[in-house]
């Protein structure tokens, strides 16, 4: 499914960016597989136009014949800083509402492959904070390529759960400490977004 759905994201009009991406067992980062779980995600020209190819699309509806589960996600850029492929596919967006609390977080990397073994011993390390995390809704593991191309998806409570996390978090400090000293990723790219619609069923964290 994963490798046949270029033919169909190719031709999908108004997309203007997609990574269809495996995913990590357990949550954050992990090198080892979840066969159960994939991610799909895109960028539109407008929502109607998303929506359209969510709903009628025979990608999805393969998609829906064959999960237990399907769990959509609307959001709008707030911030990007970094690339993805070359380039930072998302755009902040211009008309974001305060009436929607929750904060989704996706982080990406391309690991330099000789900080390949250095960087994945210290990841258990650096997810301690986020087990048992009452500000953080979800959170997985994702990628494009196993071990080497790696993101994660998270979604917080509101701004304010993510603000402990990222200034509070010892452990968060010295990742970030890390990167700058051992300089592990040769591409990286860290966004935030509101998300303003769900559809389908969410997740709970430690789930696919």
């Amino acid at each position: 499914m994963m490798q046949f759905a270029h033919r169909h994201l190719a031709r999908a009009k108004g997309l203007q960016f997609y990574k269809l991406m495996g995913s990590g067992k357990e949550n954050g980062f992990n090198p080892f597989p979840d066969w159960s779980t994939y991610s799909l995600l895109m960028t539109w020209e407008n929502e109607s136009l998303a929506k359209d190819f969510i709903k009628n699309s025979t990608l999805f509806g393969a998609y829906r014949k064959r999960t237990e589960k399907v769990w959509t996600i609307y959001m709008k850029n707030i911030l990007a800083r970094g690339a993805w492929s070359g380039k930072n596919p998302f755009e902040p967006h211009s008309n974001l509402d305060p009436a929607f609390a929750k904060i989704a977080v996706i982080t990406r990397a391309t690991i330099r492959l000789r900080k390949l073994r250095k960087f994945w011993q210290y990841v258990p390390t650096s997810s301690v904070p986020l087990a048992d995390n009452k500000g953080l809704i979800y959170t997985k593991g994702i990628g494009e390529v196993p071990v080497l191309q790696m993101a994660t998806f998270s979604l917080w409570k509101d701004a304010q759960s993510l603000k402990d996390f990222a200034y509070n978090s010892k452990e968060h400090h010295r990742a970030i400490q890390k990167t700058r000293e051992i300089n592990w990723y040769k591409e990286e790219l860290f966004s935030r977004f509101q998300p303003y619609r769900e559809e389908g069923e969410r997740f709970e964290i430690g789930e696919g």
